[in-house]
């Protein structure tokens, strides 16, 4: 199966998940998941018609840069981020998906103040609780909204969510929770573009479509395997 292949068996999932929920096709974003995959290969999911990319490592990130202007592609950041790396990922990404508390938000901001620019931002929630994830835990979720909505050069665009690795079924309550928070904080801050709930990957994306999933994040079905060196991948 060649990366094309790949990428229409992910589409054609795509569009029945889409279907079976009342949904249109255009209502769902793709993001093709890039770590550890070389910029040869995701010119091959460009030439497919991939736009949209996510990156997990601030490297990484940096290292294909270039190649994602050159592409003319929207650069998601969707992996954990330290505040020390900021500088290079604030006003680069199109979106910084994985903002979870409030000493990553202050350095968000204040680069993005010094250089008179907006980052769109996705508050990043840890749906299942786990010790080992990121994410800012349920309950400090609209403390932390509150806090961006006061900001100037950060921009709250929606959610995103890594759930627990359970199966296909039970993945459903953490889905069907994140799009109940979702729809609690568009309510919430009806001033806001809220638009984007980014969950789902590759062995769950069409059941987070079904959820209200607009943003899925998807790697392996798309490149296949890759060997990872830690970290959690996102896709």
């Amino acid at each position: 199966m060649t990366i094309r292949d790949n990428l229409e068996t992910v589409r054609e999932a795509m569009h029945l998940a889409c279907q079976r929920s009342g949904r249109a096709a255009s209502d769902v974003t793709l993001i093709a998941v890039t770590k550890f995959v070389g910029t040869d290969r995701i010119l091959q999911a460009v030439e497919a018609g991939v736009t949209e990319i996510g990156e997990n490592r601030a490297q990484e990130f940096t290292e294909k840069l270039t190649f994602y202007k050159q592409h003319r592609l929207r650069a998601h950041f969707i992996g954990q981020l330290q505040t020390n790396k900021v500088k290079y990922i604030c006003g680069k990404a199109d979106l910084i998906q994985s903002v979870d508390r409030e000493p990553l938000l202050d350095a968000i901001h204040a680069y993005a103040a010094r250089n008179d620019l907006v980052q769109d931002i996705l508050i990043e929630v840890n749906i299942g609780r786990e010790t080992q994830k990121g994410g800012v835990l349920p309950e400090a979720l609209d403390p932390l909204a509150e806090r961006i909505a006061t900001l100037d050069h950060v921009r709250l665009r929606g959610l995103m969510c890594v759930p627990p690795a359970v199966d296909r079924q039970a993945v459903r309550a953490y889905f069907r929770e994140m799009r109940t928070r979702f729809e609690q904080l568009k309510s919430a801050y009806p001033a806001l573009p809220i638009d984007t709930l980014s969950m789902g990957m590759s062995h769950d994306y069409d059941v987070a479509i079904e959820e209200g999933a607009t943003t899925v994040r998807v790697g392996t079905a798309i490149f296949g395997p890759r060997i990872l060196t830690g970290g959690t991948q996102n896709g």
